[in-house]
């Protein structure tokens, strides 16, 4: 199954709006969220302090700017299975 990474922290009503928006696709895309705190790495820290909610698929990132319903939609569109029904 594919997998979308999301870059999070706690503590963040923008993160807690991009994670609820993830979950209302997996009903139409198939992919699992995997959850990255930047707090954990520093690396991630370091690239996605300023940009958090960051959401990767297929190694295209949306930062907090571009993480709304449409483009998100399009980019999972583009890049994921739908969900047979």
């Amino acid at each position: 199954m594919e997998k979308v990474i999301f870059y999070t922290k706690e503590i963040c009503s923008l993160c807690d709006d991009a994670e609820a928006l993830l979950e209302m696709f997996q009903q139409d895309y198939e992919f699992e969220i995997e959850k990255r705190d930047i707090y954990t790495n520093d690396e991630w820290l370091e690239e996605f302090q300023l940009l958090i909610p960051v959401v990767e698929v297929n190694g295209i990132q949306l930062d907090c700017e571009h993480v709304d319903f449409f483009t998100m939609e399009k980019t999972l569109k583009e890049h994921l299975p739908t969900r047979k029904k």
